[in-house]
Order: structure tokens, then sequence, then C-alpha cells
């Protein structure tokens, strides 16, 4: 009896010792998070940090944090203004020396890039400008495909559906600034390749309220197909001046097109003139990535139902998680040093379903180049048109509706 006292007297203190080593090992791992929360657009940047957020919220409470290793979000709202970017990652940096940071658009992401690399802070931007990638790309990340690959899937998409013998005629609708102007470059190359004649660009200020204008061009050049780089109110607009003028082409974006209230404000606009290129998970995928944002909203009731920005702050959030458990796994450490090492050896990295797999290496920080197509309803569902393709490699199949 003595000895069995003993022996579990002794476990119950080995048991203590082991607990307390490892809380005594582990750290607050921080993450900077410089997103637009109350600038145009801020919609995208709320959601984007409710979703990230959740996700770490989850990793500390359901997971026990990183190896024992809590995360630690620290939120600065941008407006959509670059200086103020720039000075969040500098805070971030030499203030709260984190381990990790999410910047937000493509300007932004661009103007912190020579901070980020002079600190040596490992950073995902939100925004999938290729031009964020271009070199140095030392730690800079996109979290899947970038802009190139949409132009390429958007104009894929457009030569398989095409009906006749004349070369599609395409127009561009985009922002006047480096987010709209990143599909610029790309749709012509792209399109050259295809024969797909893109007859004008039209590009305007993010205010603008009207688009009238632009869109009577487009009319006038014939344009049959519309791509679109802008976020959802401006898409709202667009719809409405199309509708003024009796123009009907189809209308085609990018997975930025939609966030909670786009679905608020255009409905009976959307009908049946939206297609996006969207690639990540849906309700009716079935995959393990659903599963998780489902488990997410359910427990922390942020928002009801999918949603494509809440999506990505969830999928930036699980790229974070991941590089900090192969940070761990390979050197016991969780530093910007060790998770950057980390996320270049992504290897076909398996996000569920959620996001593509996801590669990295020394010389591409790009994710992935892996593409859907889905039409966007006016309930706030997205269905898929097509299968998963990589543009200019895999075959596009087009699915029943």
């Amino acid at each position: 009896m003595k000895n069995r006292i003993g022996i579990l007297i002794t476990l119950m203190v080995t048991v203590f010792l082991f607990t307390a080593l490892i809380n005594a090992q582990a750290k607050t791992i921080k993450v900077g998070a410089a997103i637009n929360l109350t600038g145009p657009a801020s919609t995208w940047g709320q959601f984007h940090e409710k979703g990230q957020r959740d996700y770490f919220r989850y990793v500390n409470e359901v997971k026990g944090g990183v190896f024992g290793n809590k995360i630690e979000m620290i939120t600065v709202d941008t407006a959509y203004k670059v200086p103020e970017a720039q000075a969040a990652v500098q805070k971030f940096v030499l203030q709260d020396k984190v381990d990790m940071i999410a910047t937000w658009g493509a300007g932004e992401g661009l103007a912190a890039k020579p901070i980020i690399q002079k600190y040596k802070v490992p950073t995902i931007n939100y925004s999938t400008s290729w031009e964020i990638l271009e070199k140095p790309v030392d730690y800079m990340y996109l979290p899947f495909g970038s802009y190139k690959m949409d132009c390429h899937a958007v104009l894929e998409y457009i030569k398989a559906i095409h009906k006749g013998k004349d070369a599609p005629k395409v127009g561009l609708l985009t922002y006047n600034n480096t987010y709209g102007r990143s599909i610029h470059e790309p749709s012509k190359e792209y399109a050259a390749k295809l024969n797909i004649d893109i007859v004008a660009i039209e590009e305007f200020p993010p205010k603008t309220v009207d688009l009238n204008t632009e869109l009577l061009r487009l009319q006038k050049k014939g344009a049959e197909y519309i791509f679109m780089q802008m976020l959802p109110s401006a898409i709202i607009t667009a719809f409405k001046s199309a509708d003024r003028i009796n123009f009907r082409p189809l209308f085609l974006g990018t997975w930025t097109s939609t966030d909670p209230d786009f679905f608020k404000m255009s409905g009976g606009l959307i009908r049946d003139r939206l297609v996006i290129q969207f690639p990540g998970t849906l309700p009716g995928d079935r995959s393990g990535g659903m599963k998780i944002l489902s488990e997410l909203w359910k427990r922390y009731k942020t928002v009801e139902k999918f949603d494509a920005s809440y999506w990505e702050g969830v999928v930036v959030g699980m790229i974070m998680e991941r590089a900090f458990i192969r940070a761990y796994e390979r050197s016991k450490e969780i530093n910007p040093e060790t998770i950057n090492a980390a996320m270049e050896s992504f290897k076909n990295e398996d996000f569920g379903g959620l996001v593509p797999n996801i590669t990295y290496t020394k010389e591409d920080h790009g994710a992935s180049f892996t593409a859907r197509m889905v039409q966007v309803k006016e309930d706030g569902t997205y269905i898929p048109l097509t299968n998963f393709y990589v543009p200019g490699k895999d075959k596009i199949k087009l699915l029943k509706k």
C-alpha cells in the first residue's frame, strides 16, 4: 500500500514538474495585423481581422496554443492609407517585437515591404497583388495565387464559354490604384495568347459614386465581358450604371468581389451576371476546411454563414499557425527567423481544402496557382462553374449548373 502511494506521489510530482517546465518554456507568439478597418472597402478588412482573430482564439482555446505557446494578435487600423500601414509595421517590429505580420492592401504591402525586409519579419499580404512578389521576394508571402492567376483563370473561362467565331471582346473596369491596375498588364499579355480582344481599359478613383461614363465607353467599344478589379461597393455601382444605360455584359471579378455588405445592398442587382474566381472551399464541398469554418462561426458567432472575406482571414490565420508549428518542429523555437525558414520549407502543405495546397520556396512565395470559377447568387451562395485548375496547364472543365 505504501509503495503504491509512493508511486502515485512520484507520478504526480513528475507531471507537475513537467507541466511547470513546459509553462516556463512557453512564449507568447506575437502577430501584428495592419488592416483597413475604417477606410474605403473596410468591410473586407473588418472581416479579415475577425476571421484571423477567431482562428487564433480557436487555436488558443481548443488546441491549447502551438505546443503550449499562445498567440497574441495586435491589430492596427490603416484606414486604407499607405503612411498608416508603414507606421503600423514600424511599430510592430520596433515596439511590439512581433514574430509575424499581416499587411492588407496592394499599395500598403508594397510600401511596407522595405521595412519588413530590413527587420526580417515574415509577412503575409492579404491582397494577392503579384507586384508584392517582385524581386527581392524575401519575407513577403501571399496566401494563395496572385492576381496574375485571376487574370489567366478569368480569360480562360471567357474563352471556354464564348460562342461565335470572332474573338471575345473584353473590357477592363478597375480602380485607378495599385490594386486595380494589377490586372492590366497580365490581362493584356494573356489575352494576346488566347486571341481575346481587350477593347478598352476604364479606371476610376475608389470614391467614385457613378460609373455611367465608364460603362458607356465600354458599351461603345462593344465589350461583351467586363473584367473588374474593384471592391464590392463599386461593383454595385457598376450594376446600377449598367442598368441605366441598358448594357448587359457578363461581369467577372476576382475573389475580392463580395463581402457581407455586398449581399445586403445588392438585392435585385446581381441576378445571373456575376462570375468570380474563388480559389477556396465552399459549403457544398464538404471539405475539412469547410468544417473548420462552420465550427468557428458556430463557436464565436462572428458570421452566420459562409463569407469570402471571413474565409480569407481564417486562411491567413491557419497558414501562420502552420508556420509556427513547422518552426517549432524544426528548431524548438518560434521566432521570425525560424518561422521564415519553416515557411520556405512548405511543400504541398494541405489545409483540408480550405485553400489550395501551398508550396513556398526561397525563390517563390506565391503559395499556389490553382483557380476555380464560381457564380455569385442573389442569396449569398456561390455555385461552382468549373473544376479547380491551374491556368495555362490544366484543362478547364465547365460544370453543369
